[in-house]
């Protein structure tokens, strides 16, 4: 007999299934992105109830099925953060954190980081909107890019080591370089320098903000280095910071 796993998870996306159901993706602290099945989810009287709404942070019990799909057999809750779901903005937000967790982070492989950071900033969401500006949304990501292993260097030039004229950005060369090494970097303001500088420094609620200019450079800093690295490409984030639009997961 299959012995059920006991684990807490994040429910990264809900999709409708036949007349019923539900497959949740998950992620967890020790055995990554799981993907299950919640059989009669959708019934006005599942014992589910809203438990496996998007973004929840729940104990679940799964049971190994047919390939990766596994059965969820039980759900209490941890924290369902309602209040995300008052703005359009953190909806959106707490989205796109997940969406790009599932992306960098698709394997089994343990991260119990990940699965704190995740957690942390939907709290931080569903505490106070405004963490769902673009310099809170970038932090998470740049984070999340340290804990991939991926982080681009800062402190000095990638390419030739200076630790002076930061001036350009190149994923390739592995970070920020200097100004005699910049021919195939886009340029850096100072400004964007140091909300990356400051964004990997501080902790998740103290993000630092930055001017749309600043921050579109950071991100597309960010963006290039997941291409590049984890041949992952991350939604666009930036212009949706004033005017959200709708949730990428389906409820």
């Amino acid at each position: 007999m299959t012995v059920p796993l006991k684990t807490e998870a994040i429910v990264l996306r809900s999709i409708r299934y036949g007349e019923a159901d539900r497959i949740v993706h998950l992620y967890t602290p020790d055995h990554g992105r799981i993907s299950a099945i919640a059989k009669g989810a959708r019934r006005a009287r599942s014992r589910f109830g809203a438990r496996l709404e998007p973004y929840g942070e729940i104990a679940v019990v799964l049971h190994a099925g047919r390939g990766d799909l596994h059965t969820v057999t039980g759900v209490d809750t941890v924290a369902l953060h309602p209040a995300l779901r008052d703005h359009a903005a953190t909806l959106d937000a707490a989205a796109r954190a997940c969406d790009a967790v599932a992306r960098l982070f698709e394997t089994p492989d343990p991260h119990p980081e990940v699965f704190r950071l995740l957690a942390n900033h939907l709290a931080l969401l569903g505490s106070d909107r405004s963490h769902a500006r673009a310099g809170g949304s970038l932090a998470f990501r740049l984070k999340l890019l340290l804990a991939a292993g991926i982080l681009p260097q800062l402190g000095s030039c990638a390419s030739c080591g200076t630790p002076e004229h930061l001036e350009g950005f190149s994923a390739a060369s592995g970070g920020v370089v200097c100004i005699a090494c910049q021919a195939a970097a886009f340029p850096l303001a100072e400004e964007s320098y140091r909300f990356l500088v400051g964004a990997v420094g501080r902790p998740l609620a103290q993000a630092p903000d930055a001017s749309e200019r600043a921050l579109r450079q950071a991100e597309r800093a960010i963006t290039e280095t997941a291409e590049h690295h984890a041949h992952v490409r991350l939604r666009p984030l930036v212009r949706h910071t004033t005017r959200a639009r709708a949730p990428l997961s389906e409820s």
